[in-house]
């Protein structure tokens, strides 16, 4: 354990395509990351169109869950917290999954709204940045919802919007590569949505654009032209609106073969990335934005900071 007044806690995010693990110390501003896992589950598989947990994807979460249980247990951690989002609050079924999780680690999940998963987010993203840079508009491209968030040194306007790489794959972007109808649709979509969040984020305030998530992290790791996927490489990486463009074109032209083969390419992002990186791209175009801040802190380190600073 560090010294001083050092909290070791646990953050597990569950989202719509992967489930998340982050143990770190906390002492005051001081951060250190232990652990780090990442497992795609695709927990929210089909849930846009049934609104309901597929039985198969609450198995492999649960299993998942409980992987990671047996890590915080061998870490001592003093704290966890586990957030659920976009998929959870939209199943019907979703205490079938919660008390699943109930079950394993002892504590009560939370299914948290689409204002909270933003604010978690904004904090994650932004700690470490200089306040030269902000006001800052993070954009979190999730499995399930997109989130936009504008602010400076607390959130000042947030949105959820349901255009995340799960659903937009699952609603429009059916085979890879997908066809110019699919496309115009899942473009007239996405856009749709983007106008919703813009009713209430005003983009035109913000002066640095962050984006957060596998989705961004993976068009930047391709922008870079990365030889593998390297967090280190990626995280802060700025990435121009050109390079955006270029990306999601080449993904909705790709094979899923072409795309399986990319090195930096995680085999759970292969059937999302093109739904996705279209998202990235129509988000760059509606703000205005010259060129996004990657950034690998999420809303898992907003989670992690939170339960830090609880006395």
């Amino acid at each position: 354990m560090v010294e001083g007044l050092s909290v070791r806690v646990a953050a597990i995010d569950c989202g719509t395509n992967s489930i998340r693990l982050l143990v770190a110390d906390i002492d005051g501003n001081n951060f250190r990351e232990v652990v780090r896992e990442m497992r795609v589950v695709r927990l929210g598989a089909g849930v846009d169109k049934t609104h309901a947990f597929d039985p198969a994807a609450i198995e492999r979460t649960l299993a998942a869950t409980k992987e990671y249980s047996s890590i915080i247990a061998s870490k001592g951690v003093e704290k966890i917290r586990f957030c659920a989002t976009s998929a959870t609050r939209d199943a019907t079924n979703r205490n079938l999954f919660i008390d699943g999780v109930r079950e394993i680690l002892g504590i009560e999940p939370e299914v948290i709204p689409g204002t909270e998963e933003a604010a978690l987010s904004f904090s994650g993203a932004t700690k470490e940045l200089d306040l030269a840079l902000a006001p800052y508009l993070v954009v979190d491209i999730g499995g399930g919802s997109t989130e936009f968030v504008l602010g400076s040194q607390k959130v000042d306007f947030a949105r959820s919007v349901n255009i995340g790489c799960v659903r937009m794959s699952e609603r429009h972007l059916t085979t890879q590569p997908p066809s110019a109808q699919s496309l115009a649709a899942a473009i007239e979509d996405i856009d749709t949505a983007i106008g919703e969040a813009a009713e209430t984020v005003p983009f035109s305030k913000a002066k640095t654009l962050i984006a957060v998530a596998g989705t961004a992290t993976t068009v930047a790791a391709s922008a870079l032209q990365l030889s593998h996927y390297d967090r280190y490489s990626i995280h802060l990486a700025r990435i121009p609106a050109q390079k955006v463009h270029e990306v999601a074109s080449m993904f909705a032209a790709m094979t899923r073969e072409e795309i399986t083969a990319l090195p930096y390419m995680h085999p759970g992002r292969i059937d999302v990335i093109t739904a996705g990186s279209l998202v990235l791209s129509r988000v760059m175009l509606a703000t205005g934005a010259d060129e996004f801040i990657a950034s690998e802190s999420d809303i898992l380190d907003g989670m992690a900071w939170s339960l830090g600073s609880q006395k």
